[in-house]
């Protein structure tokens, strides 16, 4: 009997410690990954992930058991701060190397590397992309200016679109949309608006984005807040779509979203504080 209700308690514990308000739990990732900062699901029912500043120049392969199942050295390409990651229609993923938490750099990139699940050896030829803000005239600007930090993108159409992380002091909380092309070179990045995201409980600093496979539906991240565009007309999503804005109800430190289908997400956090490095699962709509 003792046993029993002590079983019960310890049940009761851990479902209070374990809430993770409206995400679904779905394995711990491995202890290689506590600064995980992006990913992509890929079909044979693994997630490939990279992280971000200061870790090595990996690509990451974790089951939905949580077991690491592969590792990629990624060729011509540094790490500098990668922050989120995104793929095409024919399997092609691409890395975004644009953190940029001091707002003083100008070798931002995005590496494209090819479908990492036909790979057979230890690691991956990248071919690169860079870009830059051409609105950015001081590296770093001054503190109200701090607008040119990024850890979300997602690719469309041959493009990508990048969603700036604001830095600003005193926080303003606005973002920048830009598009850049999806070709190896340089480019300028087209500025496309701005938005100020409505607020959540916490900040409203975005860490992630993706789209939908059919198109129709963008997800930004923040600290325990999802904003949900749909009924866009244009690739200035911000403008012309109708906003959702979804209270997740975990604040953990969130870094990463992905659409599994076109209403299924996956989401990741770094461990902070004995807390995260979790991949969790969201169903919109829910």
């Amino acid at each position: 009997m003792k046993k029993y209700l002590f079983l019960l308690l310890w049940g009761s514990i851990i479902s209070c410690a374990s809430n993770y308000g409206q995400l679904t739990y779905v394995t711990k990732l491995p202890h290689k990954l506590t600064e995980n900062s992006g990913m992509v699901p890929a079909k044979d029912s693994t997630v490939w992930f990279v992280m971000d500043r200061g870790n090595p120049d990996k690509i990451y392969q974790v089951n939905y058991k949580g077991d690491l199942v592969k590792e990629l050295k990624v060729k011509n390409a540094k790490n500098n701060d990668w922050e989120d990651m995104a793929r095409d229609e024919n399997g092609n993923v691409f890395i975004g190397d644009f953190g940029n938490n001091s707002n003083d750099r100008k070798n931002l990139a995005i590496y494209k590397i090819p479908d990492p699940n036909e790979e057979n050896g230890d690691d991956i030829e990248a071919e690169k992309i860079e870009f830059n803000y051409p609105e950015q005239k001081d590296f770093p600007p001054k503190k109200n200016k701090m607008l040119y930090d990024a850890e979300a993108f997602f690719y469309y159409r041959n493009n990508f679109y990048i969603i700036t992380k604001n830095r600003t002091q005193p926080f303003n909380g606005e973002a920048l949309l830009y598009k850049v092309p999806a070709v190896e070179g340089k480019h300028k990045a087209q500025y496309l608006g701005s938005f100020i995201p409505p607020k959540g409980k916490r900040n409203r600093q975005i860490t992630s984005a993706d789209i939908s496979p059919d198109g129709k539906t963008i997800v930004l991240l923040g600290n325990g807040t999802l904003w949900v565009f749909t009924d866009y007309v244009s690739d200035n999503f911000i403008s012309s779509g109708t906003l959702k804005t979804i209270d997740l109800g975990v604040y953990t430190q969130l870094e990463s979203v992905s659409f599994t289908n076109n209403n299924t997400l996956l989401l990741s956090d770094e461990e902070s504080a004995k807390t995260g490095r979790n991949l969790y699962s969201f169903v919109l709509g829910n």
